[in-house]
């Protein structure tokens, strides 16, 4: 029953009163908190690999409900290790490298699966499995070299854990910030006879070289957003329940995979909504700094939510949000802060002056209360 209740909060469909039965159980023991960590990880692990967290967790819930108690909870206390299998298909050698902490690590994965830990503090060439320089890696950002001769296409794909942003140029120039917590599956080199297509799930930035030759393509989920050249936002992480693109110069096309037909075109200071229940576009005129300021370190609200600004607080410092005070659900709140200088803390209590809450931080856990 409580494991069926985590998922829907996690999943962000729990209501007031479950929510509630989950932060008194997360209360009860110390086991308890290091269990809901476990899954907290493991949904993270889940939504950057592009497999649906729910899903996976429940498979395996479903496969232990046959063992002991004291197997399940020990299931549990690793899920976050185990579920690494199943988001990245990778096998325990290649997992279980000699590294601190890479969850908490940008991660290239090249096209012969082969795994380069970034570091911001480092400069280094990417090579392939030739022996080739494809790229050259120097502090928060990776540029790919030139293109390529013929249309073989092999992919990197760059995962950004929740804490960190990083950017990418892309062989022709395109460049691309992540946000925190996402993933960019691209050609290592675009081809000449082919469109440019890339995989996005989380949230990135895209600042398009222009080439009528060859539209470039990114896939999100159910959603493909084509362009030529432009600046947009989009946003796809797997626990939210629309995909949103704010597009900032240009023209871009928003289609659903399924059904071409069904599309929307763009025009710049609008924001498009797809709503994946419905299977409709939706547009509206927008302030396109509150969907891009993440860029340049800010975060711009404008009758924010307090629920939307935890979100967005856990996905860039890696932190669980749990906020049992009522009072703060109804509140907005506007302004910019500059999230790259500032801790946590610091952001909570600028938040606070403007409605008194008491909070306390432990082991990556924020709990909120009267």
């Amino acid at each position: 029953m409580i494991l069926e209740l985590i998922y829907k909060y996690l999943d962000n469909e729990a209501s007031e009163e479950e929510v509630l039965t989950v932060f008194k159980w997360i209360e009860t023991s110390e086991e308890n908190k290091k269990q809901f960590m476990a899954l907290k990880k493991a949904w993270a692990f889940t939504a950057i690999s592009n497999e649906i967290p729910a899903k996976a967790l429940q498979e395996f819930y479903k496969k232990k409900q046959k063992k002991s108690s004291r197997k399940w909870y020990r299931f549990l206390r690793y899920a976050a290790i185990v579920l690494v299998f199943i988001g990245l298909g990778k096998t325990a050698t290649q997992l279980f490298v000699p590294k601190s902490n890479p969850s908490k690590e940008i991660v290239l994965e090249l096209s012969n699966g082969t795994l380069e830990y970034i570091s911001k503090d480092k400069t280094k060439n990417v090579i392939d499995e030739k022996g080739k320089a494809i790229a050259k890696q120097s502090q928060d950002s990776i540029v790919y070299y030139g293109h390529a001769m013929n249309d073989k296409m092999v992919y990197n794909t760059l995962k950004v854990p929740y804490g960190q942003t990083f950017k990418v140029i892309l062989s022709d120039g395109t460049t691309v910030h992540l946000n925190a917590g996402s993933t960019l599956k691209y050609p290592q080199q675009f081809g000449i006879n082919t469109n440019r297509k890339v995989y996005l799930t989380g949230e990135a930035f895209f600042d398009v070289t222009k080439d009528q030759l060859h539209p470039f393509i990114v896939e999100a989920n159910q959603v493909s957003i084509e362009v030529l050249g432009t600046k947009f936002n989009l946003t796809a992480y797997p626990d939210d329940k629309q995909i949103q693109t704010v597009l900032v110069a240009g023209s871009v096309r928003l289609s659903e995979n399924a059904n071409r037909k069904n599309n929307s075109i763009l025009s710049p200071n609008h924001l498009a909504t797809w709503d994946g229940s419905s299977k409709k576009f939706t547009t509206q005129t927008v302030e396109v700094d509150l969907f891009t300021a993440w860029v340049q370190g800010e975060l711009v609200l404008k009758d924010a939510t307090f629920g939307s600004i935890c979100k967005r607080l856990e996905r860039a410092f890696d932190v669980t949000i749990v906020n049992s005070n009522s009072n703060l659900v109804a509140q907005k709140f506007s302004g910019t802060i500059k999230i790259k200088e500032s801790k946590v803390e610091d952001i909570l209590d600028l938040l606070k002056l403007d409605t008194p809450f008491k909070y306390t931080k432990k082991e990556g856990i924020i709990k909120i209360t009267h």
